[in-house]
């Protein structure tokens, strides 16, 4: 194992991370903004470095900083959590050559995978469906029009470089295309310094579904099932599920297998998610997410696999510590992210809590780093908090979460509470039948 582990991110994930470490005897150092002074994790950690002010740039994403902080206090490793420089492949190669060790994959698959086009390339060469498109960037209004008609209308444009449905448009007819072309390039240029844009087929209802991947670097490699992350708004995950209500065993156990193969042939390191939208039947590559997903505590549930001392223990060099025989999957859990906003709005309300209560009883988790007198900043991303439930089957999951929601107390501030309040008692919630559009309308619906 590692000596010392220093966590390089903030809120519910660098909690969950110092609670893994605590848990392996693992001595951990925090660092943090001056921002988050006062936060959870840094008043639980054994050492707490400030790394800058609030803006991110100046403080956890100053690669510097970090590395001097792990210098100071003699960390060995860095977990970077999810977001900030968790995919960041520069990040990943200047901690190897200061010998610490970086808690995720090698920077050459970080950037394999980091760029849309290479990672849908690589996916078909390890023999992943993949969603039709174009062959690469499509770099003029000529090659947009020619490869969209080849694919057939309606087409998605997506930024090589994109994330968090920035720089996407969809074009549902030729008369579209070049506005949608042109207004993707410009905002992934804004959003990533990279204007470079690709063309896949536009699925009308699919679901998103994500398999949980793990490789020890040597060529063994599981997987740990399928997410379902359909409810979206804006591209932005809400909740999610597994097992997936869509999925039969046979579907879930085939697309597994074809990911941990996959993984297999590539000798990946560590934590990964392949990302699929799945409609009629069949899947579809979209992208890989080279890192601890914030859904990842559901496929804890419903395995029994911790998935960050996995990542230690890989990190380490101590290999898998399952076969994919050993992994069985049981039960239902689902996760609600609770976000510092206006439910109906969906604005950021940034301030102090003055009652924080978190629900608690058998088949109920809560990973968050919020307590009562927390004074939530404005600065960072408005997830304070997940809701995990698990149960049996997915009526009693879905039986245990509406308790748990009614128990939730979040005062001082607003949250997306009501939200799932409200969609716990949807009838198309409650069949499963919903795919990545649902929220979007259901919302659109309700205010009008």
């Amino acid at each position: 194992m590692v000596s010392k582990i220093l966590i390089a991110n903030r809120g519910e994930i660098a909690l969950r991370v110092l609670r893994a470490c605590k848990e392996l005897g693992i001595p951990c150092v925090v660092v943090h903004s001056t921002a988050d002074a006062d936060a959870m994790h840094v008043r639980l950690a054994d050492e707490s470095v400030c790394i800058g002010p609030p803006p991110s740039r100046d403080s956890y994403l100053n690669i510097h900083q970090i590395v001097a902080a792990c210098e100071i206090t003699g960390a060995d490793a860095v977990h970077p959590g999810y977001g900030f420089l968790s995919e960041n492949a520069k990040f990943a190669e200047i901690l190897e050559a200061h010998g610490i060790t970086f808690i995720g994959p090698t920077a050459e698959h970080i950037r394999l995978m980091g760029d849309k086009i290479t990672a849908k390339t690589t996916a078909q060469e390890l023999g992943i469906p993949v969603v039709p498109g174009s062959d690469g960037e499509v770099k003029t209004e000529e090659d947009a029009r020619r490869t969209a008609a080849e694919i057939g209308y309606p087409v998605l444009i997506k930024a090589t470089a994109g994330g968090g449905g920035r720089g996407m448009k969809v074009a549902k007819s030729e008369e579209d295309l070049i506005e949608a072309w042109s207004t993707a390039r410009t905002e992934a240029a804004a959003a990533f310094g990279n204007e470079a844009v690709y063309m896949e087929k536009y699925l009308g209802k699919p679901r998103h579904i994500e398999i949980q991947v793990f490789g020890d670097g040597e060529g063994n490699a599981i997987h740990l099932g399928e997410r379902d992350c359909s409810l979206q708004r804006r591209h932005q995950k809400v909740w999610e599920e597994a097992n997936s209500p869509a999925l039969n065993v046979e579907q879930r156990m085939r697309i597994g297998q074809v990911c941990a193969d996959a993984m297999k042939k590539l000798k990946y390191r560590g934590a990964g998610t392949i990302e699929f939208l799945y409609e009629n039947g069949e899947f579809y590559f979209i992208e890989m997410n080279t890192r601890l997903q914030v859904e990842h505590p559901i496929t804890e549930a419903i395995t029994g696999i911790d998935l960050v001392h996995e990542q230690i223990r890989v990190a380490s060099g101590g290999g898998l510590s399952v076969q994919q025989e050993e992994i069985n999957f049981h039960g239902h859990a689902i996760e609600c992210r609770i976000n510092a906003e206006d439910a109906r709005t969906f604005v950021p309300s940034p301030g102090t809590i003055t009652h924080f209560h978190a629900p608690g009883g058998l088949g109920v988790r809560v990973d968050s780093g919020a307590y009562q007198g927390y004074k939530i900043p404005p600065y960072y991303d408005s997830l304070i908090g997940k809701l995990i439930v698990f149960g049996r089957t997915r009526v009693e999951c879905m039986m245990r979460l509406r308790r748990a929601l009614d128990e939730f107390v979040v005062d001082g501030i607003k949250t997306t509470l009501p939200l799932f309040q409200d969609l716990v008692d949807n009838q198309d919630i409650a069949n499963g039948d919903y795919d990545i559009h649902w929220l979007e309308n259901y919302l659109a619906n309700k205010s009008a």
